[in-house]
């Protein structure tokens, strides 16, 4: 009796150390599946964030292309408008030294068709300031909304 008693105090340690080892093993793993996740996680918000600050980056690039397109054509009309205003009172003084009804016609049709081709030709200024201000603004969050697709591709 003796020995079976021996022989089951064997067997229980035994059966412990392989359930001690088997535990130890499995808190390892999962320690080790625990740490590769938490350094996934911190690696993708670390990318994240790079990408936001690359957003936020492009959305200020973008708006100081805007600005600067606004400024341009602040000017191109600040330009024009004074222009227009002399070009006015000067049309404005000839028109009032005409001598006969004709003339006054004569002087008024022609001032009226120079402001007309002055306006279109500064019609097409401004749109033309206005379309590259527009694709320069557009331009950083063209190239952020570029780049984020091809990232994703990629991911997948």
């Amino acid at each position: 009796m003796a020995d079976a008693a021996e022989t089951v105090k064997k067997t229980v340690e035994q059966t412990t150390a392989k359930a001690k080892a088997q535990a130890e093993s499995i808190q390892a793993a999962g320690a080790k599946a625990f740490r590769e996740g938490v350094d996934k996680s911190v690696a993708s918000l670390t990318e994240l964030n790079a990408h936001g600050k690359k957003n936020l980056e492009a959305v200020v690039e973008s708006a100081a292309a805007a600005q600067k397109g606004v400024e341009a054509l602040s000017q191109e009309t600040l330009a024009f408008s004074k222009k227009s205003w002399e070009d006015g009172v000067a049309a404005a003084q000839s028109i009032s030294q005409a001598r006969s009804v004709q003339e006054l016609v004569e002087l008024q049709t022609s001032w009226a068709k120079s402001a007309a081709e002055a306006y279109l030709a500064q019609f097409g200024k401004a749109t033309e300031i206005f379309t590259a201000s527009v694709k320069d603004s557009f331009k950083p969050i063209n190239e952020r909304v570029t780049a984020s697709v091809e990232s994703f591709q990629a991911a997948r």
